[in-house]
């Protein structure tokens, strides 16, 4: 296993223990306090909200849980998803530890983790590829569908296959697991007159419950605080799971998402004045007109065929077919209005549609073995993926000026549409084996050891440019070792890998080798409650090697002006985070994380600066016992260190920082239960009305995140 580099282990440990120690003694106290209380509670019935005991294979494929798992690992559940009324993956991502999310418009997210890009995404375990553009539904993904979000942090290419070295992103779906009839409905209302309604409801479908179904439904309107701003959202999911012998489960199943905005944003607000003064907006000002809209679908099909065998081994067998299409109707301003007249913005109108399809196969066999008298576990598969994406755009004539944008409501003309052409006519291929093992070498000590071989070609026209690159027989290591301090600590240390193909030649005309992404992890796992609570301190190394340079003047052979490139060093990340998920009291849930690293690149600049370095996140719940017992109080606090980027002021063409100093957003929520069936709920977001940019520096542009908003809401059980 590749050694920690002393100076990162040295800074990281001595940066974390203050933290660390500072949730075990309030974890211990806890437990004493508890203990001292009262001597008749002496085990702690793991029933918490916010974690989960259950075997995962989003990091390894052998179905580790979290504490088995050497790398950090969160899980934002379905309680947690309620509490908090998080309504997309991106309003997961912003809550889940050591991960963020950055706005480009009203439609469109991206999401980083240690430095780095999330682009690994994965749906029951699969692996699913989203487009870095994300723009077509992609983050506004709905959390009716799914039972839980897992999320991985570190290389996760051993599962995964090509990507960075950021997280892996899982979003485990709900299943037709009760023979009982069991039914949940869920309506809203909100602020900017938004409204939800949501049922979901499972059965058996036969006497003996050997086959079950479940159906989701989900429906939401509204407006925004944006001006003009609204929109529709349709969800349906339907899943049978049948038991075709005791040891056989086929599951079928179906989404479908359909996102309806109106008067969507294309980039942001302008930065600054004709005079070179920065600007002030409202925060509901908006660039959108009344007609733009970038509307999306969403629809995956699924098949998984799981076998257990007599001898404790499984296999499983999955397909799935995702399909994201979205048509766009955007206006994208730019320029520098003039402080009183409003004068000098440019308008460039787009009408443009996509579709990507995607199909993946997969299988994986794991299970149990014995030597030198020990158990062991072992898993393998195979994933073949392939992905078509296209994208058309038509022709504009007949562009009207935007005239004075501090007066600007929305209605602007639609241009003249011509004919469409194709802009995006893309193949992507991959193939990977993969395989890991999960050695006990002794009853305290477990090494992991695992790789995969990967293939990644694609093939097509990419904006007038043709395409043919990829790589093929790439190795991907993955090592793990753990050791169990005693029942309640473990020790862990890591080592993984990804790569990301990269479109660039060399001054000889060969393509460059893939930048290779190495992540390194050291941590303690701690369970405190038998179980009920569980810690993560952990510090990282990451490094992204052999990324593409330009090679000065060299010009690639056969081409009249391609640059070439040459592979040099890249960004490395380093930093350490903490995590403390579960109940640390009767009735009381708690999640607690904080992040903190630098990314540079070899010249010791800081990379990726428009998401933060530092991140606090607070979640707790409390369950009220005696004549409150029907209360719940919640409520949190997300904060984040300052972030930035470096720039050119549009006027004076002056060196610039955009900047986003760092700030709090605060939540609440009160949940009481009218009956044994009937609840009802309210929740506050950014219950201080902070004022904050959801993005900035993307194309020199802003835009604000959301003002104080409330939702009351009922949730009724049959």
């Amino acid at each position: 296993m590749p050694h920690f580099q002393s100076s990162a282990l040295h800074r990281g440990i001595i940066s974390t223990i203050s933290v660390p120690m500072f949730v075990m003694t309030m974890a211990s106290a806890a437990q004493a306090q508890d203990s001292g209380a009262d001597d008749s509670i002496q085990e702690i019935v793991v029933t918490n909200r916010y974690s989960t005991n259950d075997r995962l294979d989003t990091a390894t494929g052998l179905g580790l849980t979290l504490h088995e798992t050497p790398q950090s690992v969160s899980v934002v559940t379905a309680e947690r998803i309620s509490d908090q009324n998080l309504r997309s993956l991106t309003d997961v991502i912003d809550n889940a530890a050591g991960v963020s999310a950055r706005a480009q418009d009203s439609s469109r997210s991206t999401y980083a983790s240690r430095g780095f890009s999330i682009n690994n995404y994965q749906i029951d375990g699969v692996p699913i590829y989203w487009q870095p553009g994300n723009n077509a539904g992609e983050t506004q993904s709905d959390t009716s569908l799914y039972e839980r979000v897992e999320v991985v942090r570190g290389a996760t290419g051993l599962l995964t296959g090509a990507g960075n070295p950021s997280a892996s992103v899982n979003l485990v779906r709900k299943h037709a697991d009760s023979k009982a009839f069991t039914s949940t409905l869920d309506m809203s209302a909100g602020s900017w007159n938004n409204y939800t309604a949501t049922a979901d409801v499972g059965t058996a479908l036969n006497s003996s419950g050997t086959i079950r179904g479940r159906v989701v439904t989900h429906f939401a309107d509204g407006d925004s605080f944006r001006d003009l701003a609204s929109e529709e959202k349709t969800v349906l999911y339907g899943v049978i799971d049948a038991d075709l012998s005791e040891n056989t489960l086929l599951r079928v199943g179906a989404t479908y998402q359909d996102n309806e905005p109106g008067a969507s944003t294309w980039g942001g607000l302008p930065v600054w004045h004709a005079d070179g003064s920065r600007t002030d907006w409202d925060r509901e000002k908006t660039i959108a007109a009344d007609w733009t809209t970038w509307s999306s679908t969403v629809e995956n099909y699924y098949l998984d065929l799981t076998h257990e065998f007599a001898n404790s081994w499984t296999a499983k067998f999955s397909i799935n077919s995702n399909s994201n299409d979205s048509d766009q109707m955007l206006l994208y301003l730019s320029g520098a209005p003039d402080q009183n007249t409003g004068l000098g913005m440019g308008a460039s109108p787009r009408n443009a549609e996509t579709e990507r399809e995607q199909l993946s196969y997969s299988l994986n066999v794991n299970g149990e073995y014995s030597l030198f008298g020990r158990t062991h576990e072992l898993t393998f598969g195979a994933v073949d993926h392939s992905e078509d994406n296209i994208a058309w755009s038509r022709a504009r004539s007949n562009v009207a000026p935007v005239g004075n944008f501090n007066l600007w409501d929305g209605s602007y003309p639609q241009p003249d549409w011509g004919a469409q052409g194709v802009d995006v006519d893309v193949e992507t291929d991959q193939f990977g084996l993969y395989g890991a093992t999960r050695l006990s070498l002794t009853e305290q000590f477990k090494l992991i050891l695992g790789g995969r071989v990967a293939d990644w070609e694609q093939e097509g026209l990419y904006y007038g440019t043709p395409r043919s690159f990829g790589d093929t027989n790439v190795f991907i290591p993955y090592t793990g070792a753990l050791y169990e301090i005693n029942d309640q600590h473990t020790v862990y240390a890591s080592y993984t890998e990804i790569f990301q193909p990269q479109n660039l030649q060399d001054r000889n005309g060969d393509f460059l080798d893939p930048i290779k992404g190495q992540s390194q992890e050291l941590g303690l796992k701690s369970l405190f409650f038998d179980g009920a609570l569980q810690t993560t301190v952990a510090v990282f190394d990451i490094l992204q090697d052999d990324l593409g340079q330009p090679d000065g003047s060299f010009i690639v052979p056969g081409t009249i002006n391609g640059q070439a490139y040459f592979a040099s060093e890249g960004t490395e990340s380093r930093g350490y985070e903490l995590e403390a998920v579960g109940e640390i009291l009767p009735g009381w849930n708690v999640s607690l994380s904080y992040t903190n690293f630098d990314a540079e690149d070899a010249n010791g600049n800081e990379v990726n600066t428009d998401h933060p370095r530092k991140l606090f996140k607070l979640y707790t719940n409390y369950r009220f016992r005696g004549a409150l017992e029907n209360l719940t109080i919640a409520g949190g606090v997300n904060w984040q260190g300052k972030e930035y980027m470096d720039t050119s002021n549009l006027v004076t063409g002056d060196p610039e920082r955009l900047e986003q100093d760092a700030f709090s957003l605060v939540s609440m929520m009160a949940r009481y239960d009218l009956t044994s069936n009937l609840s009802a709920q309210v929740n506050v977001e950014n219950l201080l009305d902070e004022t904050y940019y959801s993005q900035i520096g993307f194309y020199n542009q802003l835009e604000y995140g959301q003002p104080r908003n409330i939702t009351a809401s009922v949730r009724y059980r049959f």
